[in-house]
């Protein structure tokens, strides 16, 4: 049985966003094209589907990562380093518009659902959510 931990990351990363977009379970937000994904950038992303690929990605994320998370924990995974002239470059999170949105959308898909973690509320990856993870990476080991 292949599971998403025998194949290439970058080509599952690839493939679940194919299958997010396919199945309609992610949709581009219309402000999509025009946001930039941090203040580490200077411009918005240069493809169109990099709603789809962040998507796959937070996904992926939640399969590897055992631990509940939230839009902070992922904002810091996607920032980086500010360009600063001055003072040097300092760790930026990324934006967090995105990340909600895209977080949201997995869980109308139910492919995420939001837990209580002591005092506060976390995501956690489904049944359905692994099943959807190991049916994109074993399309790709039959290749």
């Amino acid at each position: 049985m292949v599971r998403a931990f025998d194949v290439d990351q970058d080509k599952l990363v690839h493939a679940l966003a194919k299958e997010l977009k396919d199945s309609k379970i992610l949709v581009a937000v219309p402000w999509a094209k025009f946001v930039k994904t941090g203040v580490s950038r200077d411009r918005p992303p240069a493809t169109d589907a990099w709603w789809y690929d962040r998507g796959a990605s937070i996904l992926r994320h939640f399969y590897t990562d055992n631990k509940p998370m939230g839009v902070g924990r992922l904002r810091r995974v996607y920032g980086d380093k500010e360009k600063n002239r001055y003072s040097g470059r300092h760790f930026k999170p990324a934006g967090g518009a995105a990340i909600r949105k895209i977080l949201q959308q997995l869980e109308n898909g139910a492919l995420i659902k939001k837990i209580k973690v002591e005092n506060h509320f976390g995501r956690r990856i489904t049944p359905k959510g692994v099943s959807f993870v190991d049916n994109a990476a074993k399309k790709l080991g039959n290749i």
